[in-house]
Parts: C-alpha cells; sequence; structure tokens
C-alpha cells in the first residue's frame, strides 16, 4: 500500500485527482489515477508546477464579495414584481471621459450592479417575466451581454469576465458577447411592457467599437421601435408602442429600499470604516492643517480598510466654507485656531457607502456659541431619533428636527419667530443609504431594514442678519440608522458625537503626530 507523508504532497495530490475526476469518464479516471501511483515522483513533481502555476493564476481580488447567488435572488425578487407579458432592461453605465485620452475611473449603473454584480462598461441586461424559448429550444428566462475578452485591451485597462467568465463567476446561464446582440431576434413586440430608464442622450460614440454602449443603444432602440423625439410626425395621434420608460423606477425603489442581511454586512463595513475615518481626524486635528490634509487623513483610513472609493466627494469645509453644503474644493490650506470644521464623508466598500458627518473645534474646545448651535442640532437629531421606527412617516422625522432648530434659533434671537422663513437649515434631514449615497427607496413610510441618515444642521454665513458673534458657525450632524420593527440600530454611534465625547477624543494622541513630511520649498 502507497503511503504519501508528506502533508503538501496530499494535498496537491488529493485536489489534482479531484480536478481529474470532474473531467472524465470513470473508466478513464481509474487508469489515470494507477499511472499517476506508477509514476509517484515524476508526478508530484509536475502536479506541483500545474497547481502552482493554477494558483498564481487566479485573481489578487478580496474574497467577501457578495455571492453569485446573491445577485440572482435579487433577479427573482424583480421578476416577481414586474407585470405580466413584460421584460425589463438595464444598461450598463457608459465610460465617461475625464479628459483627452483619460477616462474617469468606471462606476457601474447600481441597478445594474444590484442585478448582476458586473462592474464593466458596454453590458445589457434583459430580465423576463415568463421563460422565453430560443431558435435552438432553449428555455430562459434572463440574457446579459457584456464586453468580449480582448488580450491586447486587457493589457491595457484590466481584467474582463467575458460571456465565460460571467456564467462562472456571476451565475448567468445565458450570456454572450456583446457583438451578438446585433443578431438577437427577440420578438419585442409580443411584449405587452418593456420596462427600461429613458435614455439620457450622454453617451458618446467609440467609432472603432461597434459594439460600445451607444451602438447598444442604437441596436435596442431599432428593435424596440423607439420614437426618437427630434423625429417630426404628421400623424395626429402619436403612434402607440409597448414602451415603458416610467414604472421601473418605482418597481427599483421599493426593491432596492428594504436591505438584505447582505447588504446590511456591507453596509456595516463602510459605515465602521467611515466612523474609523473620523475618529482619527479628531485626534489628528490642529490648527494650521489644511482642508485638504483633513480630507487626506479620512481617506487614507477608508483605504487602509480596503474599501476601494468614496460614495460620494467628501466635503470638507472649515468655519463658513462649512455653510456651503455640497462644498467639495477642500482648498483651505490653514485651518485656524477659531473655527469649526464639518467633515462628511463616506466610504464606499463593496459598492455600498455610509454617508456621516462630524462638526468638531480645530482648537479642539467649543466656543460658548459653538456648543450653542452645535447642542441644538444634536438635540434635533435625538428628538427625530425617537420617532424613528417602522411604520413612522418620513415627514415626522423632518417636522421633528425643523421644530426643535425653529425654537432655538428663536431663544437665541437669531430669528424673531419660530414660523419665520430663513435659510439658516435649507435642506431635509433623511435619505436612503445603499449603493447610493442617496439610495433608491420609498419615502412614504419607514419599513423595517430600510437604512436612512438622520441629518439635522444649522448654517450661519457672514453678513446673516443675526448678530455677529454667529457668523460662521456650520454644524452638521449626520448619521446611519438601521429601520427595525420596534426602533432602529444606531451604526454610526462608534464616532463621538457629544460635545463631551468630541473634546475628550480630540485630547487622545494620533498615530499621525510624528508623522512629518519635508517642505518641499525648503532651500539646502
Amino acid at each position: 500500500m502507497l503511503i504519501i507523508n508528506d502533508p503538501v504532497k496530499i494535498i496537491v495530490y488529493s485536489l489534482t485527482i479531484s480536478r481529474i475526476k470532474k473531467a472524465m469518464s470513470e473508466k478513464k479516471y481509474l487508469i489515470c489515477i494507477k499511472h499517476m501511483f506508477m509514476k509517484l515522483p515524476f508526478t508530484l513533481a509536475f502536479i506541483s508546477i500545474l497547481f502552482l502555476q493554477a494558483a498564481a493564476q487566479e485573481p489578487d481580488q478580496p474574497n467577501d464579495f457578495l455571492t453569485k447567488v446573491f445577485y440572482k435572488e435579487r433577479r427573482e425578487k424583480l421578476r416577481e414584481k414586474l407585470p405580466a407579458n413584460s421584460v425589463a432592461v438595464f444598461f450598463a453605465n457608459p465610460v465617461r471621459n475625464r479628459a483627452n485620452d483619460v477616462e474617469y475611473v468606471y462606476h457601474q449603473d447600481p441597478d445594474f450592479f444590484y442585478l448582476t454584480g458586473y462592474k464593466e462598461p458596454d453590458a445589457l441586461l434583459f430580465i423576463f417575466k415568463e421563460s422565453q424559448t430560443s431558435s435552438n429550444g432553449t428555455k430562459y428566462d434572463e440574457i446579459i451581454f457584456v464586453q468580449p475578452r480582448n488580450e491586447r485591451a486587457e493589457q491595457w485597462t484590466g481584467r474582463r469576465l467575458g460571456d465565460n467568465g460571467v456564467k462562472d463567476k456571476l451565475g448567468f446561464e445565458q450570456a454572450f458577447n456583446n457583438s451578438e446582440f446585433k443578431r438577437y431576434n427577440v420578438d419585442f413586440s409580443k411584449f405587452t411592457s418593456i420596462l427600461f430608464m429613458d435614455f439620457q442622450n450622454d453617451v458618446r460614440n467609440n467609432p472603432r467599437d461597434s459594439s460600445d454602449m451607444y451602438d447598444l443603444i442604437v441596436q435596442f432602440k431599432s428593435k424596440t421601435h423607439y420614437p426618437e423625439k427630434n423625429n417630426p410626425t404628421l400623424a395626429v395621434e402619436p403612434i402607440k408602442n409597448n414602451l415603458d420608460a416610467n414604472s421601473l423606477e418605482g418597481i427599483m425603489d421599493n426593491l432596492r429600499g428594504i436591505k438584505t442581511k447582505e447588504e446590511l454586512d456591507m453596509i456595516r463595513k463602510a459605515v465602521k470604516i467611515s466612523c474609523a475615518g473620523q475618529v482619527e481626524v479628531m485626534k489628528a486635528i490642529k490648527p494650521g492643517m489644511s482642508e485638504r490634509e483633513i480630507e487626506g487623513i479620512h481617506e487614507f483610513v477608508f483605504k487602509k480598510y480596503q474599501a476601494e472609493d468614496l460614495g460620494y466627494p467628501s466635503i470638507v469645509g472649515a468655519g463658513h466654507n462649512g455653510c456651503i453644503l455640497h462644498y467639495i474644493d477642500n482648498y483651505k490650506p490653514s485651518v485656524s485656531n477659531k473655527e469649526l470644521i464639518l467633515m462628511d464623508l463616506g466610504a464606499e466598500f463593496h459598492g455600498y457607502t455610509a454617508d456621516i458627518t462630524r462638526t468638531i473645534p480645530v482648537n479642539g474646545k467649543f466656543s460658548p456659541e459653538q456648543k450653542q448651535i452645535y447642542e441644538l442640532v444634536l438635540k434635533a437629531q435625538e428628538e427625530a431619533m425617537k420617532v424613528c421606527k417602522a411604520g413612522a412617516p418620513f415627514g415626522d422625522l423632518y417636522k421633528a428636527t425643523r421644530d426643535v432648530i425653529n425654537k432655538g434659533l428663536k431663544e437665541l434671537g437669531i430669528i424673531q419667530n419660530e414660523t419665520d422663513k430663513h435659510r439658516y437649515y435649507p435642506h431635509g434631514c433623511c435619505h436612503h443609504i445603499g449603493l447610493d449615497v442617496h439610495d433608491r427607496g420609498p419615502y412614504e413610510t419607514l419599513q423595517e431594514n430600510m437604512v436612512i441618515t438622520i441629518e439635522p444642521g444649522i448654517y450661519i454665513p457672514d453678513n446673516s442678519a443675526c448678530d455677529k458673534k454667529w457668523w460662521g458657525i456650520a454644524v452638521r450632524i449626520e448619521d446611519d440608522y438601521l429601520i427595525t420593527k420596534d426602533g432602529y440600530e444606531h451604526l454610526s454611534s462608534s464616532a463621538p458625537r457629544t460635545v463631551k465625547d468630541i473634546e475628550a477624543m480630540i485630547k487622545l494622541p494620533s498615530a499621525l503626530d510624528d508623522f512629518v513630511l519635508p517642505e518641499l520649498d525648503k532651500k539646502n
């Protein structure tokens, strides 16, 4: 009896035998194994080389992405919501040009990603309510067209899955290269409705690629008799068709608004990473830093924890810059000793984003006026948290924050009456988060497993109609919440939120205290 004692050899041999068994008939398998054992030393050496080569060819990717089972379940859930005799059509995002021959970093359309997990451009997805039959008799209820493998293109811009990779990695049975869509002959006129998101006519054509997103859209329009808006007609009434560019929005809102367990795991990770960034900045903050440096600390923490991207452009505004709601210049070269700095940032982890804002004193201690405004905003947020549970109308959360802020501003003498119209609180207080920072979801009532923000704020620009002591104070506090049956789970609680906790965190040492770079302009 042959005995192999080396653990590495045992593993290699077992894996190889397993692969061989899958690849051939039982008779050939037994003959092959017999020969392998007869020439064991040579076989082991050869197998080891093949095994190491195979391992080396595995993509260098994380192993905690959502699975193809998840995406298939999402497509099934969508199919359940589609009307009878219909098809839903989804287009991948196009590539966007930044300048000259440089493109923006590609980001997939969130609906397309939600249903497929596919991250590449130039793709088209059909999901049918009922099963279809192909010309060769194959039954199918979904089909995807994707960009093909291209050795030369992949050398420049990275790996592609291609049709076979989409079948293997993403679980589609019917996957084809996008050049095949031109020959796809389904009769679209037989459907009662073709559901899709209408086109914005903002896709560039690459004349060297006859199957890019521009051409896929042109081919789709031709196959479905899409009426071009700029084509005049003498008809008394417009020609009726089965195109529905309205219903899919609502269906996807309801589907994506309620998060699955798998999605919640991703959101929790994104939130934890974002909170860690806020904590590290609190410890590192000091007068004289630039807004961009502070932004960089946040984003370094995001990358350190393997967040692939930002959920939205980072907002880091000191002093009166904080009064600009979506201030993304982050260009102030030196934040001053007496300023607050408003920091609204969210890490995107495996497609899912957080959305967290903290406002902190640059010098580590709130001034009396800063503290009064800050605690008023905090009180407004906590009042909204009291009504935050499944079944509550979305509008009740905003009303709770507005009432607290208006009452407090009157007491501080910043407005004359609680009913005064003013611009000190110019935005709503809640939105969904998920694959988008302002994610899809219904806005009538809160439902279990929604994830939302609560983000009241007060912004008092210079030259406002109030005492000058308030000018330049901007405070927003934004947290992320999972709606539960009886209340909520405060996902972002690890980022200090009260005046006491923020001031205590700022006193702690930072890992970046001794990180000093040389001056670039210093003369030797």
